[in-house]
């Protein structure tokens, strides 16, 4: 999209530009970074020799509860897993390469030789998982999204956080897309400036169901399950959507008729637009129609530079490091745009390093509660609502 004539020309416009040529004596650079991802020429080094001892919860249809190579971490030990299913529980265990399973996670919670919990279970289920983990001492990663429909939720979430004072980090996966990193790492050397509109799409063609844990699946609202898309504004700038207004699609999906569903939802597509913290706004859609399409995806548009994917346009004339950080050696990148690697080792490294991980409570809800008014808005034919913020405090 973004070597399309029509979006270069607009942009140089809107500049005050009329050429490249031009755009390049103003000072601005054009860069295609790369057609494949940049790879770090840097080595990992080890920060500690110490192997934190981990619970694994949930493989579920998507066995995602292996997907992360948590288990090929050089300073992990999978102490134990655990599924509610005990098929699954059994594939977990193999594919863990563990001896040890509970039969659910609040068994698995009270082993004292757990020091750290990655949640992958169904996402109604995440706060009180979480808040289980948290109350028995110990860190927690969570699969997206933090919180599920429930503002309510979310607050209680954050409130145990704060109280336990221990690692929470919420595994989403567009942070660490090629894509995304290189923006957040531009964002930070200024070369993008503030963002004047910013973009987030999650596309995921379900006509039918993906037979999750108790349906819950089945005809969820898309924007209760926003952080793929939100994410390409708030995990680029760190920054804060303050208000949204919100429209909803329906496409003719059973699912989604009348009845079909627990969440009484007919929208199978929503498309919602954020006022942001730094004046400008934000488009952030998620959509299950879409024929075909399985993508997550954005692009961010600032007062000093813009980028679409690999592309990097702006006044910014050196450009940092863009390569995600150097993996450990056996520890595979894994899918989702090859974000799980990257996750799993930010989650070790925050509990090492003794740092708050990427994306921290507040990171996480500032990606998730959003969808969560916007969808909102959406039942309220677009009324523009306000969106709590649940901020560090400071001091």
């Amino acid at each position: 999209m973004s070597n399309h004539p029509f979006y270069r020309r607009e942009f140089l416009e809107k500049l005050g530009v009329g050429s490249v040529g031009a755009m390049l004596a103003a000072g601005y650079a054009r860069r295609s970074l790369a057609a494949e991802p940049p790879k770090s020429d840097k080595q990992w080094q080890p920060v500690s020799d110490r192997k934190v001892r981990f619970g694994i919860v949930g493989y579920g249809v998507c066995q995602f509860g292996a997907a992360f190579g948590f288990q090929d971490h050089p300073n992990v030990e999978i102490v134990a897993v655990s599924d509610l299913i005990p098929e699954r529980r059994e594939g977990l265990m193999k594919a863990c390469r563990c001896a040890k399973s509970y039969e659910s996670l609040e068994v698995l919670v009270k082993d004292p030789k757990i020091e750290a919990v990655f949640v992958a279970t169904d996402a109604p289920s995440h706060v009180r998982h979480c808040i289980d983990v948290l109350n028995h001492g110990k860190h927690v990663m969570t699969a997206v999204p933090a919180a599920f429909g429930s503002v309510e939720e979310a607050e209680q979430l954050l409130e145990t956080v704060r109280k336990t004072g221990l690692k929470y980090m919420m595994a989403e996966t567009s942070c660490f897309h090629a894509e995304c990193h290189a923006m957040r790492q531009i964002y930070r050397a200024g070369g993008f400036g503030r963002l004047v509109y910013s973009e987030g799409e999650y596309f995921h063609y379900c006509p039918e169901p993906i037979a999750s844990f108790k349906n819950w699946r089945v005809g969820v609202p898309p924007l209760w399950y926003p952080t793929h898309s939100t994410a390409y504004y708030v995990g680029v700038t760190g920054k804060r959507f303050t208000s949204v207004s919100c429209q909803g699609f329906r496409a003719p999906f059973p699912a989604f008729q009348p009845g079909a569903n627990k969440y009484n939802n007919a929208f199978t597509d929503e498309i919602a637009l954020f006022q942001t913290s730094e004046g400008g706004a934000s488009r952030m859609g998620c959509y299950w129609s879409v024929h075909g399409r399985v993508i997550e995806t954005g692009r961010v548009f600032g007062e000093r530079g813009w980028m679409d994917g690999m592309s990097y346009q702006g006044a910014l004339k050196e450009l940092p490091d863009l390569a995600r950080p150097p993996l450990p050696p056996g520890v595979p990148a894994g899918g989702h745009g090859g974000s799980h690697g990257n996750l799993a080792h930010e989650f070790v490294s925050a509990i090492l390093e003794d740092r708050q991980p990427l994306v921290n409570i507040y990171e996480a809800l500032a990606m998730t509660v959003p969808g969560i008014i916007a969808h909102q808005s959406a039942l309220k034919d677009g009324e523009t609502l306000k969106i709590p913020q649940y901020d560090r405090p400071k001091g």
